[in-house]
């Protein structure tokens, strides 16, 4: 898996970076087949505080893209939001890929 987070208007602090890649290890740990992850982390310069820290990230999987942004006053907060997003589309696409539908049990003819 490639991983790459960078941060816009704000330095990615080696906690902040070990923050994320163990915040990802549940994405790999209900799917194995991501392929590549960027992650953007920004911070807005807006009057209000509220919602000020942007967390986004593109995941790239067997099969499709999937992204996910989400917005906090805290940034932790928004990569654990931003986590949980990502997480709910993963265990979905997986749903997708599997095949639920099972052939019936062919009967034997008794004669």
């Amino acid at each position: 898996m490639n991983l790459t987070i960078s941060g816009h208007h704000l330095e990615v602090t080696p906690a902040l970076r070990s923050y994320v890649t163990s915040k990802l290890e549940r994405i790999t740990r209900h799917f194995d087949q991501v392929v590549d992850v960027k992650v953007l982390l920004t911070v807005d310069n807006q009057k209000e505080k509220d919602k000020r820290q942007h967390a986004e990230c593109n995941i790239h999987v067997k099969g499709s893209d999937l992204f996910a942004e989400s917005a906090h006053s805290d940034l932790y907060a928004a990569i654990d939001e931003l986590v949980d997003k990502l997480d709910r589309q993963v265990v979905r696409h997986k749903d997708r890929l599997q095949n639920h539908h099972h052939e019936a049990a062919k009967r034997e003819l008794q004669v």
